[in-house]
């Protein structure tokens, strides 16, 4: 829910003439995103808010609760998201996972691209939208809303795999203290402190929480310690303000890729480079935040402003010293009412962000610096600017038409060469239709066809030994998509098809193991494939819960690569948890199955094979509050291979695969007052 600031003309007369006619209408209180209240007070108001807003999205889009995974070790996106439609979620090592939605950054192997990720509305991303997601702590969310694709709109998301937006408690919504110990296999001790107050005026949340493991491989062990904290004031009966903090230390040693035959047979193994070279990934951030909302009598008004702090420490093929710092301001405006007797929505927003990053470069000499071989300024400026009107001519059919306006600029002042200085701007707009039919109260049914747009980072743009930034274009999509969600009986489900015809996509591949990819624009790829979540109430005492994938990516007539498949993410994919018992005492067996891996290469020459992995979980509750739980995983001590780098041809030495997780075990104890 953010405000456009880039209509002009008549579009802006027309814009302006249907918000005031909006403002005087009497409010329909039709579902919208405005009836939701704008002060919860539990965190199952927060909960049911979020889920209501999701609900207007005209395609793929969920909400995660934290109770989901409460009774996990979850250290990454990918304990907390496993059952999410449509996310792919694999595992690198320790908190390093792939993150993708439809293909978003699929041969991207470090970091993110694709998504844009925020906690509690803000993003995460630097300004350039390239990201690390390790900051992000599950262990303090209260829920996790997914926007696939263009249904990101509403957070200001462009690309093609959408937005995740994790939102942490208020002193309203937590509970008031709350304690947390867990831990097991490789050495592994997780802890959370956490304390809640609010009063007729303000409220307030402190989070404090550490990570410790040695990990599964040789040269993997992290450590981390975060604070996640905000505080509500009431400036009166319809204005609330919030400031947010959060404080991440977080040092990750990267035992790197294997070869097939290592992460089969030896997938605790590092390569003797990452470990000579001390190669690691360290990050010190600070973000502030405020956000204000206005409650109108038929609608809001939100704003605020944020600023990033990021330290980054990363000895690889060479040491990478960096420090980002990214500011930036939002607002929103959302109104409904009625117009000639018909019910009318508008949503305009618009989010800005800049950001600077002083990126020097070293040898590696031992994961210490060597003699400086770059000294470089990145300035980045992203502005994306949306509207949407949604249109309810008769009950249960809703009609919505909207876009985004993505604005970009990326520019390089390299000190120690300046002929790879650069500067390149980016305009492109990208716009939405769709229509949400609710055939009856609990289901819906749905379509659109939306643009996405993504604009290059400098991680693309700057290529060595190129001068300058490389001729690298914006990745443009249409998507089309179709889909149904609610429930009758027994049955729960989610289930979306889409189709996404691709131009310029930015794809990657390994040069050597330890060198960042080089990127290039395909002409012509497709993505298509089907998101489904299907959960069933079979009896009182059990129920099962299930997530599917058929992802189908490949080239088009590409002149190199013809019709092969895009290497990296498989056909399918299926996740499955039954859960046996009751509120006090469960027993949850769990797979994940993947018929057959992902090809390795563009050339389609090899493949991961495919794998079964088997887990079981436990809870327990001693008492009210106090909940003991195991999480036991990959029981059989399957070999196999979680995710991949994509490289331009494999063979047997290709150093590019990843191995899942090893056989582990883990417990934890959590209390809440």
């Amino acid at each position: 829910m953010q405000i456009t600031t880039r209509l002009a003309g008549g579009a802006f007369a027309s814009v302006l003439a249907l918000s005031v006619s909006l403002t005087l209408s009497t409010p329909a209180r039709a579902e919208s995103e405005a009836d939701a209240p704008t002060i919860v007070v539990t965190a199952q108001d927060a909960i049911d808010d979020a889920r209501a807003t999701l609900a207007l999205r005209p395609g793929g889009a969920n909400l995660v609760g934290a109770a989901s995974f409460a009774d996990t070790v979850a250290v990454s996106l990918r304990d907390a998201l496993a059952f999410s439609p449509g996310v792919y979620a694999q595992p690198r090592f320790g908190q390093e996972v792939r993150l993708s939605i439809r293909g978003s950054g699929i041969s991207r192997g470090y970091h993110m691209r694709g998504l844009t990720l925020l906690q509690d509305g803000i993003p995460i991303n630097l300004a350039d939208d390239n990201g690390d997601f390790q900051e992000l702590d599950p262990q303090v969310f209260q829920h996790i809303e997914v926007y696939r694709g263009a249904n990101a709109l509403r957070l200001g998301g462009s690309t093609l795999g959408g937005a995740i937006n994790v939102v942490t408690p208020t002193g309203r919504t937590a509970p008031a203290a709350e304690l947390r110990i867990d831990g097991g296999s490789f050495a592994t001790v997780r802890a959370k402190a956490a304390a809640a107050f609010a009063t007729a005026r303000g409220d307030a949340y402190l989070a404090l929480t550490t990570d410790h493991s040695d990990g599964d491989r040789v040269h993997a062990g992290r450590h981390a310690v975060r604070f996640n904290g905000n505080a509500g004031l009431r400036l009166g009966e319809r204005v609330e303000t919030r400031f947010y903090a959060t404080l991440s230390h977080i040092r990750q040693n990267l035992p790197g890729a294997l070869t097939l035959g290592q992460a089969l047979t030896t997938p605790a193994l590092s390569l003797p480079d990452n470990i000579v070279k001390d190669q690691e990934r360290d990050i010190d951030s600070l973000r502030l935040q405020n956000r204000t909302v206005i409650s109108l009598d038929n609608g809001a008004i939100a704003f605020g402003a944020f600023y990033n702090a990021k330290q980054l420490y990363h000895p690889i093929f060479q040491l990478l010293d960096q420090k980002a710092r990214d500011r930036g301001v939002f607002a929103s405006l959302d109104l409904d009412g009625q117009l000639g007797g018909v019910d009318v929505a508008l949503t305009l927003g618009s989010q800005a962000r800049f950001g600077t990053v002083a990126a020097r470069q070293y040898l590696n000499v031992g994961g210490k610096r060597g003699a400086q071989t770059g000294d470089a300024r990145q300035a980045a400026r992203t502005i994306n600017s949306y509207g949407e009107l949604r249109v309810t001519p008769v009950d249960g059919l809703t009609l919505i038409a909207g876009g985004i306006h993505s604005h970009g600029r990326r520019a390089v002042d390299n000190r120690l060469n300046p002929a790879m200085s650069d500067a390149r701007s980016y305009d492109l707009f990208a716009p939405k239709f769709g229509v949400l039919w609710a055939p009856g109260d609990a289901v819906q049914v749905y379509a659109n066809y939306a643009r996405s747009v993504e604009l290059p980072g400098f991680l693309e743009l700057v290529q060595q030994p190129v001068q300058g930034f490389v001729p690298i274009d914006a990745q443009r999509a249409w998507t089309a998509e179709i889909g149904t969600r609610g429930h009758a009986g027994i049955a729960r489900w989610d289930i979306s098809l889409y189709r996404a015809n691709v131009r310029g996509e930015m794809l990657q591949f390994l040069v050597t193991p330890d060198v960042p990819a080089a990127t290039f624009n395909a002409g012509r790829t497709r993505h298509q494939g089907i998101e489904a979540g299907l959960e069933l109430a079979l009896a009182p005492w059990a129920r099962l819960r299930q997530v599917y994938q058929y992802n189908d990516f490949r080239f088009r007539a590409d002149a190199a690569y013809g019709d092969n498949r895009l290497p990296v993410v498989p056909r399918h994919q299926y996740r499955a948890e039954l859960r046996l018992g009751t509120d006090r005492l469960s027993l949850s067996p769990n797979i994940e199955w993947m018929p057959r891996g992902g090809w390795a290469d563009y050339a389609n020459s090899v493949r991961a094979p495919g794998y079964a992995l088997f887990g079981l979980g436990a809870e327990a509750v001693l008492r009210d509050g106090i909940t003991l739980f195991v999480d036991a995983r990959n029981l059989t001590g399957k070999k196999a291979v979680g995710d991949i780098s994509a490289v331009i041809a494999a063979d047997a030495g290709t150093v590019a695969f990843y191995p899942v997780e090893r056989r582990a075990f883990y417990g934890g104890l959590r209390a809440s007052f």
